[in-house]
């Protein structure tokens, strides 16, 4: 490669680097919690406890749980209703102002499927992890945060390239997975940004890239309801205002028919920004752990409970479901919980050590000048 390439490169790597590195470490430095948000609910008290009843406990029906959650919190109206795969008997429940109420602004609580009880969820209302959480996602600043990151992650993914290409010429000098300890401080600091570079290349690339995707969320999902959604919802264009809609009770059942072997992952209603303004829309996945995460939608008249469509899954919408899981080591339990905080500590350190070395950098740069200045 022809030395002025290489400085092209290494300027590439320097300032893509240098901006986006600060962003990066706090992302590290937030993402290590939140790789056991599980087990940490539990630790600081935050996840929610239902309280010990028979096994042969009957469940109300699923209109008796909105009914629940809206005297829960009077005046709001229920948007989202999940289920948990690992608590059978809990139901979360996510009401607001309106249907249509920003996700900030919404109030999240489980509620007892056997007694339609609410419990509360701390970690979903303000508590520290949800606060890592914000922090993560957009700095507390809504989109505009979003857009940032997904800039930053951008511009990491372009400095972990450009270190791949620099990387190659580096290494004709030395042995893989050498460093030069006999060497200057700095040489054994750019050695082992170098090899921890290097081997937490690939891993470096999935979690920027997922996280460029889960930043655009809700860009991917403004996109599928005004070209996928609204192509299945065009029949209603015209229809009156929906007044009154029938129970819920039955809409798990009807979504089950439409897609037997599938389980509901949660139910939107109308007026939110998952459903339409004349449907329940019933989130379906699969059974193995892949399709875990992959919805299909089953849209179901508010007014007559039936099934009006059962919508393809854009490819976008397809990335951004996998994506989320896999940005936090959610695919592969405890094994894979410690290999991505292991190399989210190793990140931190490819970091840190390249903001050290710009700085050596730039100090040597420097005394150079003032002798130079001096000399003359």
């Amino acid at each position: 490669m022809q030395s002025s390439t290489i400085r092209r490169w290494s300027g590439v790597h320097t300032w893509t680097s240098l901006i986006c590195t600060l962003f990066l470490l706090m992302l590290a430095l937030t993402g290590l919690p939140l790789i056991f948000h599980h087990e940490l609910e539990h630790l600081l008290g935050e996840a929610p406890e239902l309280r010990e009843m028979a096994p042969d406990t009957p469940h109300p029906g699923l209109q008796q749980l909105v009914e629940a959650a809206q005297r829960h919190r009077p005046g709001e109206m229920v948007q989202y209703l999940g289920f948990e795969k690992d608590e059978p008997n809990g139901v979360v429940a996510i009401t607001a102002a309106t249907a249509g109420t920003e996700p900030n602004s919404s109030h999240t609580f489980m509620l007892d499927a056997r007694t339609g009880e609410p419990v509360a969820m701390p970690a979903a209302n303000g508590g520290v992890l949800m606060f890592i959480l914000r922090l993560h996602v957009d700095l507390f600043a809504g989109m505009p945060g979003k857009l940032l990151l997904a800039f930053m992650g951008v511009l990491f993914v372009v400095a972990v390239v450009s270190g791949v290409v620099l990387y190659s010429p580096f290494m004709r000098r030395l042995k893989f997975a050498e460093v030069r300890h006999q060497r200057a401080t700095r040489t054994r600091w750019l050695d082992l940004h170098n090899l921890i570079g290097i081997v937490t290349l690939t891993w470096a690339l999935v979690v920027g890239i997922t996280g460029v995707v889960s930043a655009c969320a809700d860009l991917l999902i403004s996109a599928w309801r005004q070209d996928a959604l609204s192509a299945l919802v065009e029949p209603y264009r015209n229809a009156p205002q929906l007044t009154e809609r029938a129970p819920a009770d039955n809409v798990l059942k009807i979504a089950a028919e439409a897609l037997p072997g599938m389980q509901a992952d949660f139910i939107a209603f109308p007026g939110t920004r998952f459903s339409s303004e004349h449907h329940y829309t019933v989130f379906m996945v699969g059974s193995r752990h892949l399709t875990a995460h992959l919805w299909t939608p089953v849209l179901i008249d508010a007014r007559t409970l039936e099934v009006t469509a059962v919508a393809q899954r854009p490819w976008y919408m397809d990335a951004l479901a996998m994506s989320q899981p896999l940005h936090f080591g959610d695919y592969g339990g405890r094994p894979m919980q410690l290999l991505w905080a292991a190399l989210d500590i190793l990140t931190i350190i490819v970091l840190a050590s390249g903001l050290y070395l710009w700085w050596v950098r730039q100090r040597r740069s420097a005394g150079q000048r003032s002798t130079e200045e001096v000399a003359a």
